[in-house]
C-alpha cells in the first residue's frame, strides 16, 4: 500500500491504531480455520495493512478513502470463524473491531440490549443476566468470540434448537456502507415493518456488505432454573430414536447434543473422565425454565433415553456437575487435536428426522475415502459438525479429503439439509453455494452485492468466489 494512503489512515485513528510489520499482518492473515489455506500461496491471506478504530466515524472516513482507491477492505473480530471468511486473500485493510467492545445500553424495561461489534458474547450475557435478563445464542467460541463476528456469520449454539440463532436477536444495526455512508436499520421496538429488511440482510453476509458498528440486540428473561443429564447408548439408532421421542413428547429442550464414539473416544482419552468406550452415541440434554416444570421434564427425559434403549442416565444434580457434563462437550474439538495435525471442519444441518441417515452416509463416505471422520454436534436441530482428520502433509490425504467434503455436501442436500448451519460460507465453502442456491439464486446474490458494492471492495473473495 502507498505511503501517503498510509499516512491518511493514520491519520484518521492515530498512529498506535495501525500495523504494519510482517510479525504483526501475519497476525491477522487466518482464522480459526487454520493456516491450511493461506499455506496454499504465498500471497493468500495477508493484509497490507491493519487498522484498530474506535469509532464509526473513523471506519467511515477509512472506507471512503479505501472505495477510491479500490483497496479491499475486511472486517474481522476475534478470528475465531471456521470458513476463513476474515482472511484479507486479496490483502489492503484488516480493520479489526476488537476495540470498539463497549456495552452502550441496557434498557430492562424494553428488554434490549446496545453493544458495539468488538464485544465479547460471554461477557456481554454475564452483564445482562445481571439485570435477570437473557441472550441466548452460545456459539463454541463464546468466551472469545465477539457480537459483530456472532451477526457477520449468524452464528448458533446449542441453545438454537429452543432459542434460534443469532440473527432472532437482532433488531437493528448501524453499518458503514462501502461507500462511507452510515446506514441505521431496524429498530428498537418488538415490531417493524417498514421497508426492507436491511437488518436481516446484512445479518449473515459476513462483511461482504458493509462493517457492521452496533447493534440493538432482543432480551428475554432469565430462565429460572437449568437441568442437565448426559445419555449413553450402545446403539446409534437408539439415540437417534430418543431424539424423536422427546420431540413427539412435546419437551423442547433448551440443548440436546449429539456426539459419535470417535468423539467421545477423543474426550475421554484427552479428559479420563471415566465414559465408556463401547457405547456409539451419546446425547448431552438440557431443560430450562421454571423449577417444578425442569424437574419433571429432566425425569422424563431420562425415562424416555431408558426406555428407548440407554445404557446409562446421569442427570446432573447441581451447577459443578452441570458445568463437568458440558466440559466434556466443550472438549471435543481441542482434543481432536491429538488425533490428527489437520482438521477439515464443516457444519452441515439436516432436518431432525434425518439425522440417522446422515450419519451412516457419513460412515459410507469415510469407509469409502479411507478416513477417520468424527462427528458431533447439535441433533436438536439437526446442525452437525463433521471433522474429517487429516495431515495437511500428505497430498494425498487432502486430496481425498476434499473429495470427501463435495460428497458430504451431497448427500446433505439430499436429505433436504443445508451445506452451513452456523459457521457461514466465507472461503472453504464458496465453490459448492452453488449446489444449494442455484443459478437462480447466485444471480440474485450477486446482483445484491453489485448494488451495495459496485467496487467490490469489502471481503472480496468471499462467499460468491
Amino acid at each position: 500500500m502507498k505511503r501517503e494512503l498510509i499516512k491518511k489512515i493514520t491519520d484518521i485513528v492515530g498512529k498506535e491504531k495501525i500495523l504494519t510489520s510482517d510479525e504483526d499482518r501475519i497476525c491477522y492473515s487466518y482464522d480459526a480455520t487454520g493456516k491450511t489455506w493461506s499455506e496454499r500461496s504465498e500471497s493468500l491471506g495477508m493484509p497490507d495493512i491493519v487498522v484498530k478504530p474506535k469509532m464509526t466515524d473513523e471506519i467511515s472516513a477509512i472506507i471512503k478513502i479505501a472505495n477510491e482507491e479500490n483497496i479491499p477492505v475486511v472486517p474481522r473480530g476475534a478470528g475465531s470463524g471456521f470458513v476463513g471468511g476474515s482472511i484479507p486473500v486479496k490483502g489492503g485493510i484488516a480493520l479489526v473491531m476488537t476495540d470498539m467492545n463497549r456495552l452502550i445500553e441496557i434498557d430492562e424495561e424494553n428488554m434490549i440490549a446496545i453493544a458495539e461489534p468488538g464485544m465479547v458474547t460471554y461477557n456481554l450475557q454475564q452483564e445482562v443476566e445481571k439485570a435477570g435478563l437473557f441472550y441466548p445464542p452460545d456459539p463454541a467460541s463464546i468466551k472469545f468470540c465477539t457480537i459483530g463476528g456472532n451477526a457477520a456469520t449468524c452464528a448458533g449454539g446449542p441453545r438454537a434448537v429452543k432459542y434460534g440463532v443469532t440473527k432472532d436477536y437482532i433488531l437493528g444495526l448501524d453499518v458503514v456502507l462501502p461507500e462511507g455512508e452510515i446506514l441505521h436499520a431496524g429498530v428498537r421496538t418488538a415490531k417493524g415493518v417498514v421497508g426492507y429488511d436491511l437488518t436481516r440482510l446484512m445479518v449473515g453476509s459476513e462483511g461482504t456488505l458493509g462493517v457492521i458498528t452496533r447493534l440493538i440486540l432482543k432480551l428475554i428473561p432469565l430462565p429460572e432454573k437449568t437441568m442437565t443429564a448426559l445419555t449413553m447408548f450402545p446403539k446409534i439408532d437408539d439415540a437417534s430414536a430418543s431424539v424423536s421421542k422427546i420431540f413427539a413428547s412435546r419437551i423442547l429442550p433448551s440443548s440436546l447434543e449429539f456426539m459419535d464414539q470417535s468423539a467421545v473416544k477423543c474426550v475421554e482419552e484427552y479428559l479420563h473422565a471415566g465414559l465408556p468406550a463401547d457405547a456409539e452415541a451419546f446425547l448431552l440434554i438440557e431443560v430450562d425454565g421454571d423449577e417444578i416444570s425442569v424437574k419433571k421434564q429432566i425425569e422424563k427425559i431420562g425415562n424416555i433415553c431408558r426406555n428407548t434403549g440407554a445404557s446409562e442416565v446421569r442427570i446432573a444434580r447441581d451447577e459443578t456437575e452441570r458445568e463437568s457434563l458440558w466440559i466434556m462437550r466443550r472438549a471435543i474439538s481441542p482434543a481432536l487435536g491429538h488425533l490428527a495435525p489437520t482438521k477439515i471442519n464443516e457444519d452441515i444441518t439436516v432436518p431432525r428426522n434425518r439425522v440417522p441417515d446422515i450419519i451412516w452416509r457419513l460412515r459410507d463416505i469415510a469407509s469409502k475415502y479411507k478416513l477417520n471422520i468424527v462427528n458431533f454436534g447439535h441433533a436438536g436441530d439437526g446442525n452437525l459438525h463433521v471433522n474429517i482428520m487429516t495431515d495437511r502433509r500428505n497430498e494425498e490425504e487432502m486430496k481425498r479429503g476434499d473429495e470427501a467434503v463435495g460428497e458430504i455436501f451431497r448427500a446433505t442436500l439430499e436429505l433436504g439439509g443445508t451445506i452451513s448451519g452456523e459457521h457461514g460460507i466465507g472461503i472453504t465453502k464458496s465453490k459448492y453455494i452453488k449446489d444449494e442456491l442455484g443459478i437462480t439464486g447466485i444471480e440474485a446474490t450477486k446482483r445484491i452485492k453489485k448494488v451495495f458494492d459496485p467496487n467490490n471492495i469489502m471481503n472480496p473473495g468471499k462467499i460468491l468466489e
